[in-house]
């Protein structure tokens, strides 16, 4: 039930019978959407514009738009090229632009609310009447009055002239757009630290290669040694029956690496908006170089001021608040206009100016549970917002202390892992000149040859691991998508 006052009324009687009309609305402005989406709220409030956002989750940035065609030829791709494509091309970065546009598109919408809408209609009418229908029968005057009709060519308009709880919404749109900005921002970033991943996991898959083809080259000279002393009769079958499997196995970790290789370059490409028809190689290397002096408190803070998701999510919190203040102010009165100018008459020619003008203040009177459901909603969601936002600080400090931690293990794993290189290319060396002057059988070659293997792995291994984690350092601070170099390539 509600409550109404301040009725003004004085037009000129015409009929309501309409047999043309044209209505238009003017647009509010360039690009806003003619038909507004989602449902009123009950109360005073404004539009509560409901939309279906793109879905953006961490399997998303893996893909991507591809709008470049192959060339002919192998293309040298390097890791700044592949940034710089996947900032422009990732799903991912695409979907938080898309969701932004639609947070615009609802800010105009809940703007629509608080501006006048004017519309203009032209009405063209014919009509005529069986007064015995209509329980007239008058001695001596036709039972058929007409054909008659009129013209009317009219512009309305209506204004909310006060209404808190529209006003509120909008601001909680604005709010909820400006996060959406941010969040591109943020996205830019998680581009940065999906494809530096994928660029250097190919940096790793061609240095396995390398090792295995040394490997493998490695094993053929034994081979070939084990083989030549058997013929001679210095060595036992067993020996070249050792080097043979040992060969074989090497040339099955070649391919498997080879493999492994071409399928993440599938995936790089995936997330850069490559063609996959189109033939590249890696033209950047990720070799070590110590990140340090990593003060841990100091870099928590530079992550809490720069992480723009964070700032997305204050953003939340603030529309959030803005949103329980509507819910409030869908209590208080709320006063609007509407009014109509035109002329009116049998012909335009004989037409004549009448208007309509009515202000009416609304009050609600009772919609208790109504009010309240939307109250204890709106806090809610606040209330979720709010433990989102202390969730996501403590999470940053989380990443970054963590990024620092497996910066330090793998910088101290490649230390450990490169002596083992050089350790085991000494003992593979001695174990081979130990077969060669017919000391040993070649059992110690074998063994030398799988240790080389193993430590050769967890070198590149740990190469990569420790690249990715500055990498993630850099992503945790909020500063990959401007300074992902500095921490690469070290500083």
């Amino acid at each position: 039930m509600r409550w109404y006052s301040g009725a003004l009324r004085s037009k000129g009687c015409r009929s309501v019978v309409m047999l043309l009309s044209l209505t238009f609305s003017p647009a509010l402005l360039p690009g806003q959407s003619a038909t507004p989406t989602g449902s009123g709220s009950s109360g005073s409030g404004g539009m509560s514009v409901q939309a279906m956002p793109a879905q953006v989750n961490s399997s998303t940035y893996q893909g991507s738009i591809v709008k470049q065609p192959a060339v002919p030829g192998v293309r040298p791709l390097s890791l700044d090229e592949a940034i710089r494509m996947g900032l422009q091309y990732n799903l991912g970065l695409v979907l938080s632009g898309v969701n932004a546009s639609t947070a615009g598109a609802q800010r105009l919408q809940q703007l629509q609310a608080l501006l006048p809408t004017v519309n203009a209609s032209a009405k063209e009418a014919a009509q005529q009447t069986n007064l015995q229908a209509e329980g007239l029968k008058i001695p001596g005057f036709p039972a058929i009055i007409g054909p008659y009709g009129y013209t009317d060519i009219r512009a309305s308009a209506q204004w909310s002239l006060l209404n808190l709880s529209s006003l509120e919404n909008y601001l909680a749109s604005k709010h909820n757009f400006e996060g959406s900005k941010l969040s591109i921002e943020d996205a830019k970033d998680l581009v940065v630290l999906t494809v530096g991943n994928a660029y250097l996991l190919c940096v790793a898959d061609a240095s396995r290669i390398e090792s295995a083809q040394a490997q493998v080259n490695t094993s053929k000279v034994s081979l070939d040694q084990a083989v030549a002393n058997h013929q001679a009769g210095t060595a036992p079958l067993l020996d070249e029956l050792r080097a043979r499997v040992d060969y074989q196995t090497q040339q099955q970790t070649l391919i498997t690496a080879q493999n492994q290789y071409e399928k993440d370059k599938i995936a790089l490409a995936r997330a850069i908006g490559l063609s996959l028809e189109q033939n590249y190689a890696l033209a950047d290397q990720a070799p070590f170089q110590a990140l340090d002096n990593l003060d841990a408190n100091a870099a928590v803070q530079q992550g809490l001021a720069h992480r723009r998701d964070l700032q997305a999510l204050q953003q939340q919190v603030d529309a959030a608040k803005a949103s329980r203040s509507a819910a409030t102010a869908e209590r208080y009165p709320t006063v609007a206009l509407s009014a109509d100018y035109g002329v009116i008459g049998p012909t335009l020619a004989h037409s004549h100016g009448t208007f309509d003008a009515v202000g009416t203040a609304t009050v609600p009177l009772f919609e208790e549970a109504q009010l309240r459901g939307d109250a204890q909603a709106a806090q809610s969601q606040l209330e979720q917002k709010q433990a989102q936002l202390n969730d996501l600080r403590g999470q940053i400090s989380a990443d970054v202390r963590d990024s620092i931690l497996d910066i330090q293990a793998a910088a101290r794993q490649v230390a450990v892992s490169r002596s083992n290189v050089e350790l085991a290319t000494e003992a593979l060396s001695e174990s081979q000149q130990r077969y060669a002057a017919g000391i040993s059988d070649n059992l110690a070659v074998s063994q030398a040859q799988a240790s080389m293997a193993q430590a050769n792995d967890q070198y590149v291994s740990s190469l990569y691991q420790h690249n990715v984690a500055k990498l993630a350092l850099a992503r945790a601070l909020g500063i990959a998508q401007t300074n992902y170099k500095d921490y690469v390539g070290g500083k």
